[in-house]
């Protein structure tokens, strides 16, 4: 990796400083056969957000329970793309039973967060299996979470865009606290009824429950840290941590607010009005650029 790597630590210091060149040549210990992928995916031509070929390469960022996750998946579905969130990475490793899966179980088993250089590592091999099996871009979940993680990501592989998803605190807590997991299927359900009306120029928010079926109703459990000032300590954190990333991306014109201000049925056709997606879908569908 050693010329790769010194082209790359170049290019992520030039974009967020030393601070990017010092996690690189942490980064650079990574395994030898994540390697080639990264070779490949920086050599990987950018794309523009209505790309000749089509490609997509975007990454959803927002707080926690903003609905990144539903968002993401609902719209690679939409756009036969695949929605690539580090946390299944992570689980599916686990599955594996890799030198790496066994490096991360032992992480966890201390109760601590895993490196960078395994977050970049799970993902250099999976951006690099979408590029083998010629999927037609990704949306990344939730990642990067800090401006080091952004120009890294950036000297991997080009982010054509960042969708910042935004949601009033009030109405995340709300979210976060009514949270449920079904503890036999694992599926994940919302017992909260939030009716916010509108206030101080701010909109009106109305998001119905989203109920569990019947085979789920007796078994749904609540994260034993969803408590209301962990809730508050967590979107405390990642505000604090967020802005570098939306300057990062803002700077290079690639950041798109949006403000969720209700339920999927309202927000759906509006995030895709936002994006821009349907046009697009047409134009394509007509054989126009």
């Amino acid at each position: 990796m050693a010329l790769a790597g010194r082209r790359l630590a170049q290019a992520a210091g030039s974009v967020i400083g030393s601070q990017a060149a010092v996690f690189w040549r942490q980064f650079s210990n990574l395994s030898r056969e994540v390697a080639p992928a990264a070779r490949r995916l920086a050599a990987e031509p950018q794309h523009a957000l209505n790309g000749a070929d089509g490609r997509i390469q975007w990454v959803f960022l927002g707080s926690p329970g903003a609905g990144k996750g539903t968002y993401a998946s609902r719209l690679s579905k939409y756009l036969n793309i695949a929605h690539i969130s580090t946390g299944d990475l992570v689980r599916e490793e686990l599955k594996n039973g890799s030198p790496i899966a066994i490096k991360v179980q032992e992480v966890m088993n201390r109760g601590q967060l895993l490196s960078d250089e395994i977050i970049f590592d799970l993902l250099s091999r999976r951006l690099e299996q979408g590029l083998v099996t010629g999927e037609g871009g990704f949306i990344l979940d939730g990642f990067p979470r800090t401006a080091v993680q952004a120009g890294v990501l950036e000297s991997m592989t080009h982010i054509d865009l960042a969708v910042n998803l935004t949601l009033r605190e009030e109405v995340l807590v709300q979210k976060m606290l009514g949270r449920r997991l079904c503890s036999e299927c694992g599926g994940n359900y919302n017992v909260a009824n939030i009716d916010i009306a509108a206030k101080d120029g701010k909109p009106a928010i109305f998001m119905p429950p989203l109920p569990a079926p019947a085979g789920c109703e007796g078994k749904l459990v609540q994260r034993a840290d969803d408590t209301e000032e962990t809730v508050v300590a967590r979107l405390k954190v990642y505000e604090e941590q967020s802005k570098p990333v939306e300057d990062f991306y803002s700077e290079r014109g690639r950041l798109l607010e949006f403000e969720i201000t209700g339920g999927i049925p309202e927000t759906w056709p509006r995030l895709l009005e936002s994006l821009g997606i349907e046009s697009q879908c047409e134009a394509l569908a007509s054989g126009s650029n």
